[in-house]
């Protein structure tokens, strides 16, 4: 097949060889997905200004960040069941990962255990976790990830309880059990022969690898949407991050943020950073895009945190946009899940170079030589307090 190019063709490919129900539980967004559309609105509603007659012939997109040294500002965003789209998904997106100089941040909800996805890199990822009731699960859950050599840890915030995804009870995902619901995703899954051959029979889709433990072997879907709507958290306060700084002596990171009042607090209890994030639209409907949201959060810790945001992007243009609003980096979820969906491992990888490619031109288009250049001085309309020089 010729290769899809771009957010659309990769969506349209993937939408093509997954069973809805996986399509929609990437795609969608809670309630009426009115945050989901806002994030790509906000983003795309970013103009930028074109300079000319700049020497741009050496552009560096490289970066740094957490003591990583990247390729470009950008990382894969942790993405839930990553593995039911691809066989072994997890493992595929970091070898991918790697090979593009670039980070991908492991969710505790993969398919693929952390000791699975490790011995399948040779640079170490860095992980997502969900603050679980069970602190002792957590506690061991953190103590394998820090002796695996996980550098960073990125903790959400933003989940005291899963929003309503209306989207996916009409798809069959987290519909009533029994009967009626299997046999919805069974439909579905004898549609799409080839992801029932590669997934389904030979990628062990009901094994929830970081989840093993607590689960005690109840590993079915309907098991794990009813184990998350129990066992997430939403009791946790600031109070709780002094029990995770006391298991992480390693870079802290905050998913989640998108006041700067919670900004200023994440700076006060000593984390290292944070992610102006909506969940990708996925829990609070009707709030602001991050990029709206971006450069207040920026403006009040940008020299206290490293400052990152994702939601809406879909293109390295949009990497572009979220830096010159603040951001240090970009995290990009629905886009990978998209690639490995329809292309596995080397679906990621092209998928990175098309973001690559797109960051360089955008780069040399507005005037700059290295990710370094990047500022409010190449939108059109800086945030306010900003200035527009250069």
């Amino acid at each position: 097949m010729v290769w899809p190019h771009g957010f659309d063709d990769l969506r349209a490919a993937a939408r093509r060889r997954i069973p809805r129900f996986l399509f929609d539980y990437v795609d969608g967004g809670s309630f009426s997905e009115g945050t989901l559309a806002r994030n790509v609105a906000a983003v795309h509603g970013v103009a930028l200004r074109q300079r000319v007659l700049n020497d741009v012939s050496q552009s560096d997109l490289s970066t740094s960040l957490f003591g990583q040294k990247l390729a470009m500002p950008l990382m894969l965003a942790p993405v839930g069941m990553a593995g039911m789209l691809r066989r072994r998904g997890e493992v595929q997106a970091v070898r991918a990962a790697e090979a593009s100089g670039v980070p991908m941040v492991m969710s505790t909800v993969a398919l693929c255990s952390v000791d699975e996805v490790m011995a399948a890199t040779g640079i170490p990822f860095w992980f997502q976790l969900y603050v679980a009731k069970d602190r002792g699960f957590v506690m061991d859950l953190l103590a394998r990830v820090k002796a695996l050599g996980c550098p960073a840890l990125f903790m959400t915030v933003d989940l005291p309880m899963p929003g309503p995804r209306w989207r996916d009870q009409r798809s069959g995902l987290s519909g009533p059990p029994g009967l009626l619901g299997q046999w919805r995703r069974w439909s579905q899954v004898l549609a799409h022969p080839g992801w029932a051959l590669d997934v389904g029979l030979g990628g062990r889709p009901h094994t929830l690898g970081n989840l093993a433990p607590i689960m005690k072997g109840n590993v079915r879907l309907n098991d794990f949407l009813s184990w998350s709507g129990r066992n997430f958290d939403p009791s946790v306060t600031w109070k709780d991050l002094e029990f995770i700084r006391s298991h992480w002596d390693g870079p802290l990171v905050l998913k989640g943020i998108m006041d700067p009042e919670d900004a200023r607090r994440v700076a006060d209890i000593g984390a290292d950073g944070l992610v102006v994030s909506n969940h990708g639209g996925r829990q609070l409907d009707g709030m602001v895009g991050t990029a709206d949201a971006l450069p207040a959060v920026a403006q009040a810790v940008g020299d206290r945190l490293t400052v990152l945001a994702d939601g809406g992007v879909r293109n390295g243009l949009d990497v572009l946009r979220m830096l010159a609003l603040g951001a240090k980096g970009v995290m990009i979820g629905r886009a990978w899940a998209y690639a490995l969906a329809a292309g596995g491992e080397d679906g990621v990888r092209r998928m990175l170079a098309q973001f690559a490619l797109e960051l360089r031109s955008g780069l040399a288009l507005t005037g700059c030589d290295s990710i370094a250049d990047v500022g409010p001085h190449i939108l059109a309309r800086p945030p306010q307090g900003e200035a527009n020089h250069q």
